[in-house]
């Protein structure tokens, strides 16, 4: 296998990290900040951190991409900037406190949340499916059991597991990994003001890519989330993304 293909489909071997090129949104801090620094300790040849403020990086092998993922065209020219790329992290997220009492709260967080994940996945598929790579979607165990101060945030996230379900079943014939990370509370600004236990960010980051490497199609990268993990793959509900997966390549039904 060609090292400048590192990723693919089950018949092209596992993600490796080594050697290949990675984007990580929301790369300047929190989970975005380790994920690109744990990517570069991997042997990553390049690393586009993707920010919607500009940055810099003391390694040659970060190239900083500055765009706002809500903006489908800032976001399609710095897809424009890419020659290649093998894997995507979309990791750039938000979360507010809210109550459901204002619409507009659910809005924000699905424009960025699932939106977001979706213009920048569809703005790089084509630089994926050509290395057959992967897509890593950051989310959180709140898509799975909603957190009631954060109820938009929730919705939003359980929103965008199931886009990467869909894509998941969507892309394989093509080649194209899908990953569901599933975080719990981790030690960032954005969880700054949570009172509970919190993983770093660094240890969540190893766990991705530790996850990324063995194939998994959802990735619990700390305690709390991995107390989920025998759970969630012996669960009705994996089992039935399974059989639906395959109407993907069944007949159409005839009318």
């Amino acid at each position: 296998m060609s090292m400048s293909q590192p990723t693919g489909s089950a018949d092209a071997g596992p993600t490796r990290i080594a050697n290949s090129t990675v984007l990580v949104t929301g790369a300047n801090r929190g989970i975005g900040r380790a994920l690109v620094e744990e990517a570069l300790a991997r042997g990553a040849k390049r690393v586009y951190a993707g920010t919607r403020q500009p940055m810099v990086h003391p390694d040659r092998r970060v190239t900083a991409l500055t765009f706002d993922l809500t903006d489908a065209a800032q976001v399609r020219a710095a897809a424009g900037k890419v020659e290649s790329l093998d894997i995507l992290i979309n990791n750039a997220g938000l979360a507010l406190v809210d109550d459901l009492s204002d619409p507009s709260a659910i809005e924000q967080h699905l424009a960025v949340n699932l939106f977001g994940t979706y213009t920048v996945t569809q703005a790089f598929l084509p630089l994926l499916t050509h290395s057959r790579g992967a897509i890593v979607n950051v989310l959180s165990t709140a898509a799975l059991a909603p957190v009631p101060i954060i109820p938009a945030y929730s919705i939003s996230k359980a929103a965008a597991f199931s886009l990467s379900q869909s894509l998941r079943a969507l892309l394989a014939a093509q080649g194209v990994r899908v990953h569901a990370v599933l975080p719990g509370p981790t030690d960032t600004d954005m969880s700054r003001g949570l009172d509970v236990p919190k993983a770093s960010p660094e240890s969540v980051a190893r766990a991705i890519f530790d996850g990324v490497e063995s194939g998994e199609e959802e990735i619990f990268p700390d305690p709390l989330s991995a107390s989920l993990e025998q759970d969630w793959k012996g669960s009705a509900v994996k089992a039935m993304e399974r059989r639906n997966a395959g109407l993907v390549t069944a007949e159409p039904v005839a009318s």
